[in-house]
């Protein structure tokens, strides 16, 4: 078909004027480079009849195989192609389901020029819709396949707006439909337009410290009274999306750093100036506009990418002649058309960042819209130039997904990236004194420890430098995480000495985390003050295998017990409070004081409703009570001789044993002999042990029975109503504490119940944390895995079976290993050795070889053993060596180990040589974790009290039974009846023999165990038969350890713990 010469003007002018930025209109094929060509080729075809022949089969020109043809049409109104085609044919109409297509969705620039014979070639336009939508495309293929394999990887993105503004909420819900589609998760808070500032940094800072969200953004601008830097600068900088805070624009500006995040519109900025394939290294560049938000960030970026930058602005002299020099310009100056298009280089690229409304009486709106340049004439000299709209804009919001993306990851990988940076030792010999060694070390910062574990800042809870709580939501956060590998250090039947558990589990510790490239938590108990300053001393471990600071770790910690001793003692002030009130009161008026009158109604405290359902009393009204209701309700009726709550303190002091309460005149009548336990002791620690989370600790400590009513029914701390008021005084000490080895490998210090009447093992919070601290991600390598090692008090026949029949039984976790603690000196002992007799000097025996007493007494290394295997698990024999044993009794202990059953049997040096003496005992245990196991408990907790006793003493202790007294009897009847009959057993005896009496060394036979009595720890869950006088007040020996304690007023140091 041949042209007339008339239409050429008039089709160069409509070209020329389009606007090709329309979402439906991606750039045409590459060999079809014109409009106006295309639209020429296609109505010149024999075959073409019609519009709606085109979409079918079109044919293709002879310089483009057929198998690269594309339909490429559009309805788009300002498309260069169909106005073309219109002034070519007036009567052509393109059908309405036409679309585009080019031969490459990733094409991002749409050629605009004249027919083929003009000398006149207009720039090409950077589709930034198109360009935008590709990368939100490709952000949402990236989340896809990251959740692959981290099913739990969940990008967020949370909005602040305040007001509510037509534009601001116009824009957020651009961004909340854009992070939508990407598969993020989007929150918006809309918040009012009267917020004080206060209020706006609160809900700030705690969406900074909410690790489920990645991206934050305030949207702006805020009310008048409001400080928008002071609001942005609030923004962690790890989650400003945006880009403002200043420490994100700081690091863009300098050339050796980056940011965590460039701000959005500058990013996309440079973006699109990569998609048009120019290389930006060497180019002189110019930016017109010097704002934060803009210009500046681009001018930063654009050195960064080696152009030769020249930032300008409205008051810049000789303008137009330094943005005549540029390869590349960007506009961000705010005023329409600013830039004039005579100004723009031949084939310089032009970014114009600008939107204005300008009045134009044809619109129907009676505005139309444009950008900082002169986009028509500019046009006509650039290589590529952005629209207005359709350019910079789209690529905004795409920015902003990414930055949301990049930070979930990032945030994603900080969580799996955990490295231990040890502290090197400074061995010396001979070993100095225990307090000498952890003072001359010192430690890292504890929130740099939480930083390499992948702790979050928020999660921590820093008390001074060197020790910190850890707070239980990070159970939530990994939650999706497998678990670590579970080891318990627990022991042979100790001498009064003992033989180094807390020693060998920090040792171990250090082996694996700082010698042998292992991810490792130890987790042990918080030790008493009073065994501190009485006879035994700290309990931190010892030489080179400490906890550290020492002094803090053994004195007041955080006021754990402290916090045990406040609520345990509350209680005991309730319960002779509740008996001296009830004495004192009729039914109506003990029940009117005990349901106040409120806004003129009376009411139950919420505590009583459980009391309520407990009576069997189905009302919520105590108007509703009927007489005898409310004296069934109200009164306790306490029977004080079945009272089994003592006060508590942290202090050893026998004249506390047993003492008479009552005997102020005030109180006349109401005396009754009681007694104090030491701290530790407390139902309350027991509970906090066992708790798993603080829900259950407050069902825990309202279970708690404290006595029995004079009908026999069991009376509880809810019943007393103070339940709540316990969980409020012990709700910061169910966090964990955590310090550090001398090494510095991660501790957790938490919870210090006795061994004896309790399960004396550190908490199952603690371990849980610790285990999805060491855990592995879904899909990760098992090799990553790491280790919990976990410490249970005394001997095996106690602490140990107590930690699988109690303590996992409650937490539901599983040991993958145990480590059996030995020495020569115990085993000789149980050989037939002298008495061992703490602040006396050991015999010679203890000092020079002797086999045949060693391995007379490995007889009870045996039934500890065959203990430990009992439950299934393998068995590591840890030889605390000191300096005195000799190489051949380090071989008969490990011959006669593994002959009776052990997995393995070292000798540990770590007393004297850290975890570097561990590391035979580390590559053991990591060994002996990779085995199978068949994990059991000893006995089936639904079975009868006594028969769960008998089972503990014939396996454990080797006993042929047991002689229950007729108090235990009574004891036995007595819980059945009240239901308590399926909680597990925490036998009460002597942890110096396997068997109730402490003079019976070795592997005792021929004797059963008496049981005296049976008393129960409800809260806590289990009954502890008593085989033995229990000592539950320790007092002072004649020379205390505290003869030795001072402080250095020249360092501050305390000086004279061990």
């Amino acid at each position: 078909m041949k042209l007339p010469s008339r239409t050429l003007p008039a089709i160069e002018r409509t070209i020329r004027h389009s606007n090709l930025s329309h979402p439906s209109c991606p750039a045409p094929h590459p060999r079809l480079t014109t409009s106006f060509s295309c639209a020429r080729f296609y109505l010149s075809s024999p075959s073409f009849t019609s519009s709606s022949s085109l979409l079918h089969s079109p044919p293709a020109p002879p310089s483009i195989a057929p198998s690269s043809s594309r339909c490429i049409f559009s309805t788009a109104p300002h498309s260069g192609f169909l106005l073309a085609l219109r002034a070519l044919k007036p009567s052509f109409s393109l059908p309405t389901r036409a679309r585009f297509f080019s031969s490459s969705p990733a094409t991002l620039t749409n050629t605009k020029t004249t027919a083929t014979n003009s000398t006149v070639t207009m720039a090409k336009v950077i589709d930034g819709k198109a360009i935008a939508q590709h990368l939100r495309n490709d952000i949402k293929s990236q989340i896809e396949e990251m959740r692959k394999t981290a099913p739990n990887f969940n990008p967020k993105l949370s909005i602040i707006q305040v007001g509510a503004r037509e534009d601001s909420s116009v824009y957020v819900n651009m961004k909340k439909k854009a992070a939508k589609e990407a598969g993020m998760d989007f929150e918006l808070f809309h918040l009012p337009p009267t917020i004080t500032q206060y209020e706006l940094l609160a809900k700030v800072q705690a969406l900074n410290n909410d690790p489920k969200v990645h991206g934050i953004l305030v949207q702006l601008p805020l009310p008048d009274h409001l400080d928008d830097r002071m609001v942005t600068e609030a923004i962690n900088p790890k989650k400003d999306v945006d880009g403002f805070h200043a420490i994100n624009i700081g690091h863009l500006s300098k050339r050796a750093s980056e940011p965590a995040f460039v701000p959005c519109t500058p990013k996309g900025v440079i973006e699109l100036i990569k998609s048009t394939g120019i290389t930006m290294s060497g180019k002189k560049a110019v930016v017109v506009g010097r704002s934060d938000i803009v210009g500046t960030p681009v001018f930063s970026l654009l050195t960064k990418n080696n152009c030769t930058v020249t930032l300008c602005h409205s008051k810049t002299q000789n303008l137009p002649e330094i943005v005549k020099a540029a390869d590349i310009v960007v506009v961000a100056i705010g005023s329409a058309e600013f830039v004039k298009g005579e100004w723009i280089k031949e084939g310089a690229v032009v970014i114009d960042v600008g939107t204005n409304a300008v009045e134009d009486s044809t619109k129907k709106s009676g505005i139309r819209w444009v950008g900082d340049v002169e986009y028509n004439v500019a046009s006509q000299h650039a290589s590529h130039i952005t629209p207005v709209p359709g350019g910079v804009g789209p690529m905004t919001v795409a920015m902003l997904m990414q930055n949301t993306y990049l930070s979930a990851v990032r945030f994603f990988n900080e969580g799996r990236q955990r490295t231990i940076n040890p502290l090197p030792l400074q061995l010396l010999d001979p070993v100095p004194s225990d307090i000498a060694i952890a003072l001359a070390q010192k430690p890292k910062p504890i929130k740099y420890i939480a930083e390499e574990l992948g702790l979050l800042p928020s999660e921590l809870e820093l008390y001074g430098e060197y020790k910190a709580k850890v707070n239980l939501d990070i159970l939530d956060r990994l939650s999706h995480r497998k678990n670590g590998r579970y080891v318990v250090v627990t022991g042979i039947t100790p001498t009064p000495l003992g033989e180094g558990k807390s020693t060998t589990t920090v040792g171990l510790v250090q082996a694996l985390g700082a010698h042998l490239n292992k991810i490792a938590f130890g987790c042990v108990r918080q030790p008493s003050q009073g065994p501190t300053f009485g006879i035994k001393g700290g309990a931190a471990g010892g030489g080179y295998s400490q906890v550290i600071p020492m002094d803090e770790f053994n004195l007041h910690l955080t006021g754990d017990i402290h916090a045990v001793t406040a609520a345990n003692n509350l209680l005991a002030a309730a319960i002779d409070a509740r008996m001296f009130h009830e004495k004192t009161q009729s039914d109506k008026a003990l029940f009117s004081r005990l349901c106040p009158v409120k806004k003129g109604k009376k009411v139950f405290a919420p505590v009583m409703l459980g009391r309520l359902q407990r009576l069997g009393i189905n009302k919520t009204d105590p108007s509703d009570l009927t007489p005898e209701e409310v004296s069934r309700f109200a009164r306790l009726d306490i029977n004080p001789d079945t009272i089994t709550w003592q006060r508590v303190m942290d202090t050893n002091d026998r004249f506390l044993r047993r003492i008479e309460i009552g005997r102020n005149d005030t109180e006349a009548g109401h005396e009754r002999m009681t007694g104090f336990d030491i701290a530790v002791a407390s139902e309350v620690m027991a509970v906090l042990a066992l708790s798993t989370d603080l829900k259950d600790m407050r069902e825990r400590l309202g279970k708690m029975v404290v006595a029995s009513s004079r009908a026999g029914d069991p009376v509880t701390a809810d019943d007393i109503g103070i339940g709540g008021a316990l969980t409020v005084l012990m709700k910061d000490a169910i966090k964990p504490n955590v310090m550090q080895t001398l090494e510095g490998t991660p501790m957790f210090v938490h919870a210090g119940p006795f061994a004896n009447i309790a399960h004396g093992n550190s908490s199952i919070i603690a371990d849980r944390i610790a285990l999805k601290l060491a855990g592995i991600e879904p899909g990760e390598d098992e090799d990553k895995m790491g280790y919990v090692v976990t410490e249970a008090g005394f001997g095996a026949d106690i602490g140990m079976e107590k930690f699988f029949d109690i303590k996992c039984r409650t937490s539901g976790l599983v040991p993958d290993c145990a480590v059996l603690v030995a020495t020569v000196k115990a085993l000789k002992m149980h050989g037939g050795g002298p008495e061992v007799t703490p602040g006396k000097p050991l015999p010679e025996v203890y000092n020079t070889e002797n086999l045949e007493l060693l391995e007379t007494g490995c007889d009870n290394l045996r039934k500890h053993i065959e203990n430990a295997k009992k439950f299934g698990v393998p068995v590591v024999v840890a030889i605390n060596r000191f300096t005195t044993d000799t190489d051949a009794e380090m071989s008969l202990i490990r011959k006669i180990a593994l002959e009776a059953g052990a997995d393995d049997a070292v000798a540990c040096e770590n007393w004297a040589k850290g975890g570097l003496g561990a590391m035979d005992l580390g590559e053991a245990v990591i060994k002996a974790c990779s085995k199978p196991i068949d994990f059991k408990y000893l006995y089936d907790v639904s079975a009868d009290i006594e028969s769960k006793i008998e089972t503990i003493a014939k396996e454990m202790y080797g006993a042929d039974g047991i002689e229950l007294s007729d108090l235990a009897k009574e004891k036995i009847a007595t819980y059945t009846r009240q239901g308590f009959g399926n909680l597990p057993i925490c036998m009460a005896k002597t942890h110096l023999s396997l068997s109730h009496d402490p003079k019976l060394k070795n592997r005792p036979s021929g004797f059963k165990i008496p049981i005296r009595d049976i008393r129960a720890s409800v809260g806590a869950g289990f009954l502890y038969p008593l085989c033995g006088a229990m000592q539950t007040m320790p007092g002072l020996p004649t020379r205390p350890c505290f003869y030795d304690v001072d402080i250095d007023f020249e360092t501050g140091n305390v000086v004279g713990l061990f």
